[in-house]
């Protein structure tokens, strides 16, 4: 089971639609349902199985991705918070999940884990439906990693 790992090839060729743009670390991309409007993933480029195969350099910038990324989703979002997981039980190739969290959750999920969402019946990613989420988010991406470089302290400072 090679998931991420053909996810990461197909950001390479330009034929992953869920790619909102690349990283120092890998690639940041929409999660593939969005019961949780602004789900998003980031993926390590190259793949390695467990973020403890990383350099102690690449575990910083796979880090400071995934928050960047939590940054950008949160600002778009308007989400209260934001829970990040790196699982790797079922895909055991290095992967971090960016779930924005809500006051307007159903109550008997809000505050559960995300695995308890009937991810079956969630609504799929789609480039079309989720064209202005993606630009917002891409920019935002975009504006906080350019703060970032100019030595800024990043958002909340």
């Amino acid at each position: 089971m090679a998931i991420v790992q053909d996810r990461v090839v197909a950001a390479n060729q330009g034929t992953n639609e869920k790619v909102l743009c690349r990283l120092k670390s890998g690639w940041a991309v929409m999660g593939d349902v969005q019961f949780l409007e602004g789900y998003c993933l980031l993926l390590p480029d190259p793949v390695v199985p467990s973020l403890n195969d990383l350099s102690l350099d690449g575990r910083r910038d796979f880090l400071a991705d995934m928050t960047l990324l939590g940054d950008a989703v949160l600002e778009v979002t308007g989400a209260v918070r934001i829970n990040y997981e790196i699982l790797g039980n079922v895909v055991p190739e290095l992967h971090a999940h960016v779930f924005p969290r809500f006051t307007d959750e159903p109550e008997e999920l809000r505050e559960k884990p995300v695995w308890f969402y009937n991810w079956a019946a969630a609504p799929e990613f789609s480039p079309i439906v989720h064209a202005d989420l993606v630009a917002r988010l891409r920019a935002a991406i975009t504006r906080l990693a350019e703060q970032g470089a100019a030595g800024n302290e990043g958002p909340g400072s």
